[in-house]
């Protein structure tokens, strides 16, 4: 899951890295980005167009850093809801999830990896930040 991190670095480093580990698919789910009052107003009818074009950008780059084609789409506005509507709809064993740097990413003032957690797969982080890290772990080292 990304979107405006879809075709950096961190994120290309994290597939190839899973990918070299063994077998794997990749499937990018990028939320639809509304811009201004359509956030409040019309969140789902709007942002689609520029977040496709970023999905456009971004597919090959990862598909090269996976070595095999990475499919993708473009889902809701929630990014919670996006990646749920993904869930239901394929066997996912894992989320890889890159976002902004800490101090501007809405996804995680929103706690978004701790909630993906909740589906019972790895969740893993990758922003400019840090390296790629389990969530999991780092909720078990925080409550521990």
């Amino acid at each position: 899951m990304a979107n405006r991190t879809a075709a950096t670095q961190p994120l290309l480093d994290a597939v190839s890295q899973r990918a070299q580990a063994g077998p794997a698919e990749f499937h990018l789910m990028m939320p639809a980005t509304p811009h201004g009052l359509h956030r409040v107003v019309d969140p789902e009818d709007n942002g689609r167009e520029e977040t496709e074009d970023r999905l456009g950008l971004a597919l090959p780059l990862l598909s090269e850093a996976a070595g095999s084609p990475v499919t993708g789409e473009v889902g809701a506005h929630d990014p919670l809801g996006a990646v749920h509507d993904a869930m239901n709809g394929g066997g996912y064993d894992e989320i890889i999830i890159s976002t902004l740097p800490k101090r501007v990413s809405r996804w995680l003032k929103l706690d978004l990896p701790s909630k993906l957690a909740g589906f019972g797969v790895p969740v893993t982080l990758v922003n400019p930040d840090r390296p790629p890290a389990d969530i999991r772990r780092e909720l078990a080292r925080a409550a521990g």
